[in-house]
């Protein structure tokens, strides 16, 4: 039993599992039994166990209904939204639910918590509600003074809450009161299993094949001692899900999360972890040792791989791809750069919280041991805070609520008329980002699959399409609707593994499409790391410019292109930048016998941060020491050569 939370009724070997059926609105619970290996001998895995009871609503169309393009769509969609269920989204002044969220995802207008309203410029095809496990719908219980959680003095915090100043020092006192032990006796778990029907209830009732996708999730919000974030998204493929979600109450160790997913799967319950904000785990997310400082080995790998096979690599938190310290010969990696721990303003170390890095390490793991944890694939997501992801640099309303909503709250324009800022970190957020996903079509179902086998992007934010191949025989002549075939047929995709040929070099063929509302894309990029003798090495090759420019074949570099912005009105170059990009690409320095990854990086034409639209509507300058200007961009999940 946990000493903590005597409520919770930890089980060693048992994991509670709902089932809804997709096409039908019978429920079956269960409590099924699971053989959940621990990491290493006598290391127990906690889970819970209790019965559900919901009512579900059949979706509109069935799978079969719906037409399947064997050449694969691009779907674009975010797997990271909270709700009102979420302790820091109420907090914050959010009172939207799971059904707002999936309103606003398929086009819908929905009330900020300040009152205006959002919307998408164009709907999604898929998205996941995915509230924080830990306390889950807890906070509006506790705003109640008639309920029993509403009553415990700790609930005085976030009745009393009501200004922005009250919301943010109340977000860090009950922060503060839940991370020192705080709430056991606050948590009900009949209030946290009726968020959670709730929340796969909602994803029932919007999931419609072939229109628009749901998917059950939610978020495993463990961190280190010293606040390193460490914190997954968990996505179940269909309409089953754990009777209750796998929190940090039951364990912090991510691995005894994985282990908890295998016994879902062990029983057909199918889903994957999506770690995000590498960038605030001060090196913890990406080390070279497991959990208990042990060397990671191939087991280690297998169950951080089949749990774990993609990586959020963009969202309002910051960028994580790679950092200036880590990949100074880079001229872009100082995009969005979120400097420190989440919700601290304590410096997060660069080595082991950034993507390229990680894969980097990966290699190096497996030149040693041959075991690599971290051949993953890319996805962007918004993190949003108010049921609503902000994607625009133009419409940007930032994340948490109450809390930032306005140009002076997130220190973008001065706060009084003596010209003094705020501050905030949150000048440093972005209106970041995006998935995309090639799949034969928008259900669950090949949805899910695509995201497993990580034919997945990310963008920052526009809806950038880019196709990445690479494979023997292949050649730019099939860069086009009718090759796209054959590419699939004889060549391998983002997400894949590349075998050698011999000593041949293989073709690597990129294809990208500007957001027919976003800028003109400036060039692609290839982005190559490998390990010779020991040490790691990266490159960046542009592959694809724009305006007819040639690649320099000394500095791998596209010509400037010309394009700008002119900051007086935020308006950018009208005769530059391309509609698309294609290459068929050879990598000069290719070596056989060396492990490599490649993946490909597209950046569109300058265009003006959110920042400084905020300055513009205020009729000032930019503040000083933000960036003026950004060039969104997508990122592909890599390809690996494997010799």
């Amino acid at each position: 039993m946990n000493e903590r939370y005597p409520e919770l009724s930890v089980i060693k070997r048992n994991v509670g599992v709902m089932v809804i059926k997709d096409l039908g609105v019978s429920l079956l619970v269960a409590g099924l039994a699971a053989a959940l290996t621990a990491c290493s001998e006598g290391t127990p895995v906690e889970t819970r166990s209790a019965p559900v009871e919901a009512e579900v609503t059949t979706p509109a169309a069935t799978v079969a209904e719906v037409v399947s393009n064997p050449d694969r769509n691009a779907y674009f969609g975010d797997l990271h939204v909270h709700t009102r269920y979420s302790f820091d989204a109420f907090i914050f002044g959010t009172r939207t639910d799971p059904d707002d969220a999936y309103r606003f995802a398929k086009g819908e207008t929905i009330a900020h918590p300040a009152g205006f309203n959002m919307q998408l410029r164009a709907p999604l095809d898929f998205q996941a509600v995915t509230d924080h496990a830990a306390y889950l719908g807890m906070l509006p219980e506790m705003n109640d003074p008639s309920t029993r959680a509403g009553q415990h003095p700790a609930s005085k915090i976030v009745q009393t809450a009501t200004t922005t100043e009250g919301r943010r020092a109340a977000f860090l006192e009950l922060g503060s009161y839940f991370r020192g032990g705080g709430g056991g006796d606050l948590l009900d778990l009949d209030v946290v299993r009726s968020a959670w029907n709730s929340i796969i209830d909602a994803a029932q009732r919007h999931n419609d094949p072939g229109t628009f996708t749901t998917f059950i999730g939610y978020e495993f919000t463990s961190a280190g001692e010293q606040r390193e974030n460490l914190h997954r998204n968990v996505i179940f493929k269909g309409s089953e899900a754990a009777a209750l979600p796998f929190s940090r109450l039951d364990s912090i160790n991510p691995e005894n999360l994985w282990h908890w997913m295998d016994g879902l799967r062990e029983r057909g319950i199918e889903s994957l972890a999506i770690p995000h904000n590498s960038n605030g785990s001060n090196g913890k997310m990406f080390e070279m040792t497991d959990w208990e400082g042990n060397p990671i080995d191939a087991d280690y790998a297998d169950l951080r791989m089949r749990n774990e096979p993609l990586v959020e690599v963009t969202q309002v938190k910051g960028t994580s791809e790679t950092h200036p310290a880590l990949s100074p010969n880079d001229e872009w990696a100082d995009f969005e750069i979120f400097p420190y721990r989440i919700a601290t303003t304590l410096p997060s170390q660069a080595p082991g919280s950034y993507v390229r890095d990680a894969y980097l390490r990966g290699l190096r793991l497996e030149a040693t041991n041959g075991a690599n944890p971290y051949r993953f694939g890319m996805v962007g997501a918004s993190d949003t805070h108010v049921s609503a992801g902000s994607f625009s640099e133009f419409n940007y309303w930032s994340k948490v609520g109450m809390l930032d909503y306005k140009a002076d709250l997130r220190g973008s324009v001065p706060n009084d008329e003596g010209g003094a800022y705020s501050d905030t970190y949150y000048r440093l957020w972005g209106a970041s980002g995006l998935t995309g996903v090639w799949a034969e079509s928008n259900t669950r179902e090949a949805l899910f699959e695509a995201l497993r086998r990580k034919e997945t992007f990310a963008t920052s934010g526009p809806r950038i399409q880019v196709r990445f191949f690479a494979g023997y025989g292949v050649d730019g002549s099939m860069i086009n609707e009718a090759g796209i075939g054959q590419l699939y047929a004889s060549a391998t995709v983002m997400g894949g593994d590349l075998p050698a040929r011999g000593d041949s070099a293989p073709t690597f063929i990129v294809w990208a499409l500007r957001d027919p509302l976003g800028a003109p894309l400036e060039r692609a990029q290839i982005v190559k790391g490998w390990v010779q003798d020991g040490e790691t090495f990266e490159q960046v090759f542009d592959v694809a410019c724009s305006d007819d420019g040639e690649v320099d074949p000394v500095t791998h570099r596209c010509p400037d292109n010309g394009a700008r912005v002119d900051l007086g009105d935020c308006s950018i170059s009208a005769d530059a930048g391309a509609a698309e990009l294609r290459s068929a690409w050879q990598d000069p320095a290719f070596d056989a016998g060396q492990n490599a990854f490649y993946y490909v990086r597209v950046l569109e034409n300058p265009t003006c941060r959110w920042s400084t639209w905020d300055a513009l509507r205020a009729d000032i300058a930019p503040r000083q020491g933000l960036a003026t200007t950004l060039q969104e961009r997508a990122w592909t999940s890599p390809i690996w050569f494997r010799p």
